[in-house]
């Protein structure tokens, strides 16, 4: 089983919306058997909330529900329990390497790392473009899929 843990700073926007549209495509695919999928916070300021209504609003169109997902923060036993740790900037890789200490399996990455274009995808809570993030996120979710199936992980 593959365990993949994707995140960002409030577990509200970004990661829950990469977790939700990446299980999809997985579930999709018939690889949900080979998978475990979560999303979490590197701060404790949204512990407990839901997704924001932005994320939610991308994901209801979707199709794909999010109904139940909480704020959780990583910790630092998650480092051992996940295969990928996939942040969504480098200020999210910095305050994660403060809780996991040195990336020693080279397990941490920007979930855009695996594109034609590596960069950080922006805060939505900020920029207000829930569009974009998607869209980056989309392409993140692609570009990942892509390189686990050239490395071999997609046995299906």
């Amino acid at each position: 089983m593959i365990k993949i843990l994707f995140v960002c700073h409030g577990n509200i926007c970004r990661s829950p919306m990469a977790e939700y549209i990446f299980r999809d495509k997985i579930e999709k695919l018939g690889l949900g058997n080979e998978f475990h999928i979560a999303s979490a916070a590197t701060s404790t300021e949204e512990l407990g909330n839901p997704p924001h209504h932005g994320t939610q609003k991308i994901l209801s169109d979707l199709g794909i529900s999010c109904y139940g997902k909480r704020a959780v923060q990583i910790r630092k036993k998650d480092y051992e329990a996940y295969d990928f740790i996939l942040a969504m900037d480098d200020r999210n890789i910095r305050n994660m390497q403060r809780i996991f200490g040195e990336d020693k399996n080279h397990k941490i990455y920007k979930f855009l790392d695996f594109s034609q274009e590596p960069r950080s995808i922006a805060d939505p809570w900020y920029t207000g473009n829930f569009d974009r993030t998607y869209e980056d996120i989309l392409e993140a979710c692609d570009s990942f899929l892509n390189f686990l199936e050239e490395k071999g992980y997609l046995a299906g």
